[in-house]
């Protein structure tokens, strides 16, 4: 072997170890390295290419009403599409078959363990928290926990299944805090969460939730997850109906996170819920769910050929809603909170019920509040 040679295959090993090297420390980002400048690297992110079709998305059925009776009969139209998306409704209801499991007093509360039976075969786990400062019947709000280890995180129950008194989490033990300003609370466990889980899922741990694959399941049938946790809040509140210290005719609805989205589209839906609180939800789904990695359970196909987040949210005017929104939110964007609260009080006020929506941003991230919207909730339930 000649010197030119060696000297050849010296340089060929020393090449092929900086690029081990180079490898090793994470510095390769993919195939186009090193074509920088022969491709337009915008035209590879599918994430700007899908808000580029969102410029053009046709929200067919988005608010433009100038008077109340057009803004009427806008809602009474975009509620039987967004029926519809969701993938619609049993036409009968199953005999509930309510029955307790527990009931345990506390300071401030009572609490009791029920499940009900929402569609044949489908149970639901609820805890109905009543104040001990009220008198029945009692206003009752239907408290929707997130993402995290389910209505047990709302409750005052611990990772280990014990009390607890420091409202810790982002959720901040919310129903309890329902209790303690002198309304019922009626916490039930999300399909996917918590009990509601396959055995698979549940082996993963507490804050392993099912909706992939239930979500994704739902979506084969051409049904959605949503849909099928509306149907829950409106069971709950059929099961309301048969408890005489519950006043069925002052329902409300709220929960955070994945539960302001069940709250939006539950009171956005269902008349019979009186006043809503959405926490960490309502923003827009461009800048959301559409822009940044979220659960399935999120998603309505097709929802943007009609409308936005904020129409879905309109429509449960002229009923009493506040919206909260933390302004270091990295999951819903609060620039994109405020233009949704923004479109929304352009519907209460084409309704005449401007003062009857209200919201607060608050130094924080993604959590419960509740500051201003519990009395709120207090004064219009």
């Amino acid at each position: 072997m000649t010197r030119r040679q060696l000297a050849k295959l010296a340089a060929g090993a020393a090449l092929l170890q900086k690029s081990r090297v180079i490898g090793a420390e994470g510095d390769y980002k993919g195939a186009l390295d090193g074509f920088e400048g022969k491709v337009n690297a915008v035209e590879f992110d599918p994430v700007i290419f899908s808000r580029h079709l969102y410029e053009s998305a046709p929200l067919k059925l988005t608010f433009h009403a100038q008077n109340r009776k057009q803004a009427e009969a806008w809602q009474k139209q975009l509620r039987a599409k967004l029926i519809e998306l969701v993938g619609g409704f049993p036409a009968e209801r199953c005999p509930l078959n309510a029955q307790t499991l527990e009931v345990r007093e506390f300071p401030d509360y009572r609490r009791e363990k029920f499940i009900f039976e929402s569609r044949p075969g489908l149970a639901v786990l609820g805890y109905l928290l009543t104040p001990a400062k009220a008198q029945p019947p009692y206003r009752t709000m239907v408290c929707v926990p997130g993402h995290g280890r389910g209505v047990d995180d709302i409750v005052g129950i611990d990772d280990h299944g014990l009390d607890r008194t420091n409202k810790d989490g982002y959720q901040h033990d919310f129903a309890i805090q329902v209790a303690e300003h002198g309304m019922a609370a009626v916490a039930i466990e999300p399909m996917a969460f918590g009990c509601r889980r396959d055995p698979k899922t549940a082996k993963q741990g507490l804050g392993h939730s099912a909706c992939q694959p239930v979500a994704g399941a739902a979506l084969l049938l051409g049904q959605t997850m949503i849909g099928w946790r509306v149907f829950d809040v409106m069971r709950t509140i059929d099961w309301i109906e048969t408890r005489k210290e519950l006043d069925a005719a002052h329902v409300g609805c709220m929960g955070i996170s994945g539960g302001g989205t069940c709250t939006t589209f539950s009171a956005a839906i269902e008349p019979r819920i009186r006043a809503a609180m959405i926490s960490g939800y309502l923003n827009t789904f461009r800048d959301s769910v559409f822009s940044l990695s979220h659960c399935i359970d999120n998603y309505v196909p097709g929802i943007l050929n009609w409308a936005e987040m904020y129409d879905i949210a309109g429509l449960i005017a002229p009923r009493p809603l506040f919206a909260e929104a933390g302004e270091k939110d990295d999951i819903f964007p609060i620039a994109a909170s405020r233009a949704s609260f923004a479109r929304v009080s352009k519907v209460y006020e084409t309704l005449g019920a401007a003062n009857f929506f209200q919201y607060e941003t608050f130094d924080g991230e993604h959590s419960f509040h509740g500051v201003k919207g519990l009395p709120f909730l207090a004064e219009h339930l």
